[in-house]
């Protein structure tokens, strides 16, 4: 220690020397009757090795080190991570931002503690925020605009990295109502010609009179044709050639005219030559005037062509109802800010939000354990995140390779990975990739705010953490951490 400190105690106030501050850069330019000043409405302190302050905690103090060793550190998903460490005289942190009053939160941003015995210059905060303002009110004034114009710039290009992403779902969501509707529509089309058909081979079942005997015959294999398209075996592209060739040969050897149309439709339906020969024979039983066989297989046809179409649009309202459900899982409308949240629920209407984003080409892989329990969380901010994740590896493998989205538990946290097959991160620039306004796509292509804004979301709103597991050409993995637990917003 200085000379003439004799046997200073930690937390004690010593000596304040104007020439010793006049030695700090900090402090080289001020004038004797400045100098004076900060040793009278400040102090000298001495900490011994351990913690100085906490962040998150009210900034107090302004510090400024004279001797020893400090550490920064900020907190992340739980763990605190060293930011810098140094033994340079006159390097300053604390309550630096004092001189914006209430504008701002007045809180420490990150842990400062100290490895030996350290000896710092204090002054509170309310002395450094007079300090600014009487002595440097221009500095003052540039500062602010600096700060609060950086700040709105920041939000109003942050507002317009939403509105791009929005307007990409948009157009994805679109894209993907348009099909499931265009299949309706087509469907219904030819729902009505089916049902006209219907009614014209009614018309001529009905023209002369039948035995009760073989209608009653016809309405049954009606409803056991119907009762097949529900429990219809899924067959691959061969096997329904092979089926539909050999009902093709089948319906000709027994002269049904066109025997080709109907055998496609009676594939699909799970129809075989067994049943046809059941048909066949039920006909043949029937009693006087037995209907034309070839009459009863357009209409079981018909019967079958209208359950198809039926099915058809069934399974297109539902495609419908779902992807609105997703777009009302993605934006959370009429659901708190703050909840209980299934984040594969998350994760599904966001990979279904952007699924006309991703791609035919891209395989996407759900490696889900489904045991893992809901967390508290804000559910519209992580969807963002995924969305900007999702959208960066989609963007990397240029719309052809496998995105595997993976969680598990980790600990007390919940671990969300987003795998890609893509290049991978340039080393020269992976501690780069989350500052903001950095980015690698062209120009108009990107504002360089994405992983920014899903860093704070993760870190600073959720108390978690996010980074890069690993990044090698053909395996790049992001990794997000949530606590399991609530966590004190600070």
């Amino acid at each position: 220690m200085s000379a003439g400190l004799g046997d200073p105690v930690p937390g004690v106030p010593l000596t304040c020397s104007p020439a010793e501050l006049r030695h700090l850069f900090l402090f080289e330019k001020l004038s004797d009757d400045q100098l004076a000043w900060l040793c009278r409405e400040g102090r000298v302190e001495l900490f011994e090795p351990g913690p100085v302050y906490t962040e998150g905690d009210p900034a107090t103090c302004f510090y400024v080190l004279l001797s020893g060793t400090v550490v920064m550190s900020r907190q992340v998903g739980g763990d605190d991570v060293e930011v810098g460490r140094t033994s340079s005289v006159g390097v300053y942190s604390g309550a630096f931002n004092a001189y914006l009053g209430d504008r701002v939160p007045q809180i420490y941003l990150q842990s400062l503690r100290v490895t030996e015995l350290s000896r710092f210059f204090v002054l509170d905060a309310a002395k450094f925020a007079q300090l600014m303002n009487e002595w440097f009110p221009m500095a003052v004034h540039l500062l602010e605009g600096l700060f609060f114009g950086q700040k709105n710039t920041q939000e109003a290009i942050g507002q317009r990295e939403r509105l791009l992403a929005l307007g990409s779902l948009s157009a994805g969501l679109t894209h993907e109502l348009n099909n499931p509707a265009s299949a309706a529509v087509r469907a219904t089309a030819s729902l009505r010609e089916r049902v006209a058909g219907m009614r014209h081979k009614l018309a001529l079942i009905a023209a002369k009179p039948k035995d009760p005997a073989a209608l009653t015959a016809l309405m049954r294999l009606q409803e056991e044709a119907a009762a097949r398209v529900a429990k219809a075996p899924a067959l691959s592209p061969l096997e329904a050639s092979d089926r539909e060739d050999t009902i093709t040969d089948w319906l000709d050897e027994h002269s049904v005219s066109n025997g080709w149309e109907l055998a496609a439709t009676f594939t699909q339906a799970g129809l075989d030559t067994a049943w046809l020969d059941q048909v066949t024979a039920t006909m043949a039983d029937s009693s006087a005037d037995p209907l034309a066989l070839d009459s009863t297989f357009r209409w079981i046809y018909y019967t079958v062509e209208t359950e198809l179409l039926m099915n058809e649009i069934e399974d297109s309202v539902t495609r419908i109802s779902t992807l609105v459900g997703a777009a009302k899982q993605y934006s959370q409308l009429d659901r708190a800010p703050y909840q209980v949240v299934d984040v594969h629920e998350l994760l599904d209407s966001t990979l279904l939000m952007l699924g006309g984003k991703i791609g035919p080409d891209i395989t996407v892989v759900k490696d889900y354990d489904r045991g893992l329990p809901q967390i508290p969380a804000y559910p519209g901010e992580l969807n963002q995140v995924w969305t900007n994740l999702i959208d960066n590896a989609v963007s990397a493998m240029d719309g052809t390779g496998t995105l595997t989205v993976r969680t598990s538990r980790d600990k007390d946290q919940l671990l969300v990975e987003f795998a890609d097959t893509g290049p991978g991160i340039p080393p020269e620039i992976r501690s780069r990739i989350f500052e903001p306004f950095f980015t690698t796509k062209p120009v108009g292509q990107g504002t360089g705010l994405g992983l920014d804004i899903s860093w704070r979301i993760v870190v600073n709103r959720h108390h978690g953490d996010l980074r890069v597991a690993t990044s090698v050409p053909g395996d790049t993995r992001l990794q997000v951490r949530l606590p399991l637990t609530a966590v004190a917003d600070g």
